[in-house]
């Protein structure tokens, strides 16, 4: 017998000889991570890294209206094998090979469930699939991560559950953390070996979005939004919502489908988490046979300088003129987009523009420029007219929507985001959704979802301080793990912690100005923004040119070093070129990295780096030219800081 067969052979004698003992076991193609679920009483599942426990027994159940599919399994049938295939993705926000290798265990109960099992190099993961006839109404999913002890985590704490899903991340102990603190996803746990394990969920569909909370030990527990059964509308200028009743289920679903992969990311070095792709892995293939109109990239903005326009002939505002002066600066600068935000139109009748606001004269003019419109709608009138709303901007030519304030995650809205990315597509429009929930897979089935919000982004900047470089060093190891984030970078005027001032109308940005370039490169989204005044990039056209280089989309990911909430420096491919990115927090780095992976040949680089002065004036920055020595690349920050550069290879 050949040496793999024995191997096949031995591995199927020893499953097999722990499934008699309800014991099943799976592990990662390098035999690092083991799952083991233990099906004696209940179900629970526990993980092993390099030998040692990572999570401790944790219970899954899918609790029914009628019954609860855990109470003394009756194991049917199980199975395990391997899955090792490579797809492309339509719109590659890390990689363009989207690479799905691992060792996956099915265990078929009585009862007409499954739970399926994915052990992966860098994490693992589950999901429960039903197969029954008609409906069911699920009141709950157990849904469990019981931790070693000496547990931190980093946990955005939301106040209650109809939110705007925007919470800083808590630092704290996990044990600390009781029943009624409960938050958002993604979280990151750090074990008491220093292993990181981020946690999300992908692949959500016709259920509510899943939060975790607290236990007052070394464990978190999911937590779901009822279904709305009753909702009052608000006499605002939004016509909000208010839910009046719910239902004493979290869901009411067909029988027959698959629930939600609960998603493990693991990393032993900080900077291995930028490079993990797990939820996007694990949801579903695109449903849409063209995808060929799809076309990322990166837009002007408006609405965070608050159309303070300057250096024109005309009044600026929300007008036409103004409009058209954002589309001569996109098409100047090879930008994709403008988004035309809040106040274009009526905010409840959104076929009606403001008065001031010719859209078809805007939208043609931007047609003869190249230069595509994206528009901004609350969802809530957006939905209630859904097909003849979009049918209405397909005709005015109209490229994108903008959905935003939807606030809830029941399973109702997350069947809204679906209804509108389904809709939208149809008729060949982008969807970013502002004001959302983190990203769930949604980007992958449907791409023509090319942004999401869910962060404290720059937008903060207009109103609070708490957007800082700390955060701003946060974020990519959590909130980025779920997938794209619409963070809104480019802020042209730049403080000091004690320089810094809130601004609704003439906004800035904490750290430098590198700081703020980094990001292009550091942070994920095929629909990036410039979200400062146009007049200030148009006042320095060599840095704005830089920045309009960068694109959205990237082949191949490379973390090369990295901290949370302290550092990082990522390098990304797109076609030939590359690009590296590093951001810093308050403290002052130097920093060398290798950039052996581009392999032989000479590379010529173009950077941005902090000034001399930077640390006194964060604005201060210097461009530079010239050629890679030693595939060695040596960044200095200034506190609040960053660095960016394009690499290409020389000609022969």
């Amino acid at each position: 017998m050949k040496l793999k067969g024995l191997m096949i052979f031995l591995a199927f004698v020893m499953f097999c000889l722990t499934g008699n003992a309800k014991n099943y076991e799976v592990k990662s193609p390098d035999g690092k991570i083991k799952i083991i679920v233990d099906t004696e009483e209940q179900i629970v599942w526990s993980i092993t890294m390099d030998g040692k426990q990572i999570l401790n027994q944790s219970a899954i159940a899918l609790q029914l209206e009628e019954e609860t599919l855990d109470n003394s399994p009756r194991l049917i049938k199980s199975s395990v094998k391997e899955i090792n295939e490579t797809t492309q993705a339509v719109v590659p926000y890390k990689f363009k090979n989207v690479v799905d290798h691992c060792n996956e265990l099915s265990l078929k109960f009585k009862g007409d469930f499954v739970l399926r099992f994915r052990a992966y190099n860098n994490g693992a993961a589950y999901r429960i699939e039903l197969s029954r006839k008609g409906e069911v109404k699920v009141k709950n999913e157990v849904c469990e991560f019981n931790f070693p002890a000496n547990c931190s985590v980093l946990f955005p704490e939301e106040e209650e559950l109809i939110s705007h899903h925007e919470a800083l991340y808590i630092d704290t102990l996990l044990a600390g953390i009781n029943d009624q603190r409960y938050c958002d996803l993604p979280v990151l746990v750090n074990n008491g070996d220093g292993i990181k394990i981020g946690i999300t969920e992908t692949g959500l569909s016709d259920f509510p979005e899943m939060y975790l909370k607290g236990t007052g030990r070394n464990a978190l527990t999911a937590l779901f939004q009822k279904l709305p059964l009753k909702i009052e509308r608000l006499n605002d200028r939004f016509t909000s919502e208010k839910i009046v009743e719910n239902a004493p289920y979290i869901a009411q679903t067909s029988g027959e489908r698959t629930f939600p992969w609960r998603c493990l990311m693991f990393a032993r070095e900080d900077k291995e988490l930028i490079e993990n792709n797990l939820p996007y892995i694990l949801a579903e293939k695109c449903v849409l046979e063209d995808v060929s109109w799809i076309k990322p990239g990166k837009a002007a903005w408006e609405w965070w300088t608050a159309c303070n326009v300057f250096n024109v002939d005309f009044k600026s505002g929300i007008n036409t003129e103004t409009y058209k002066y954002y589309i001569d600066f996109a098409s100047d600068y090879g930008l994709e987009y403008i988004v035309m935000d809040g106040r274009w139109s009526d905010y409840v009748k959104l076929d009606q523009p403001n008065a001031d606001v010719n859209i078809r004269e805007i939208i043609s003019y931007g047609k003869n420029k190249g230069v595509g419109l994206i528009v901004w709608a609350h969802w809530r009138p957006l939905v209630d007219k859904l097909q003849e709303y979009l049918d209405l901007y397909q005709k005015w030519g109209v490229v994108g929507l903008k959905v935003d304030f939807m606030i809830r995650s029941d399973q109702q809205m997350v069947n809204y985001y679906e209804e509108i990315a389904a809709a939208a597509a149809e008729r060949k429009l982008l969807v970013d959704f502002h004001g959302s929930f983190k990203p769930s897979g949604l980007q992958r089935k449907y791409p023509n979802v090319v942004n999401f919000e869910g962060v404290i982004g720059g937008e903060h900047n207009k109103w609070s301080d708490s957007v800082t470089p700390a955060h701003n060093l946060t974020i990519p190891f959590t909130r980025m793990l779920a997938g794209p984030m619409d963070y809104t970078p480019g802020a042209m005027i730049n403080e000091t912690t004690s320089g810094f001032r809130d601004n609704n109308d003439i906004p800035m940005s904490q750290g430098t100005r590198c700081h703020q370039v980094a990001m292009y490169v550091v942070y994920e989204a095929p629909l990036q923004m410039l979200c400062d005044n146009a007049s200030h990039y148009l006042a320095e056209p060599k840095f704005t040119r830089f920045i309009s280089q960068i694109p959205t989309t990237w082949d191949e990911t490379i973390a090369l070093a990295g901290r949370v909430k302290e550092y990082l420096v990522v390098a990304r491919r797109n076609g030939d070129k590359w690009y590296v990115g590093g951001m810093t927090n308050w403290t002052e780095r130097e920093l060398e990295v290798d950039v052996g992976f581009l392999g032989e040949g000479d590379w010529e680089i173009q950077c941005v780096s902090d000034g001399v002065n930077a640390d006194r004036y964060p604005s201060d920055y210097l461009l530079g030219m010239g050629k890679l020595e030693n595939k060695k690349l040596k960044i200095r920050m200034a506190p609040g800081g960053g660095y960016a550069a394009i690499l290409r290879k020389c000609d022969k």
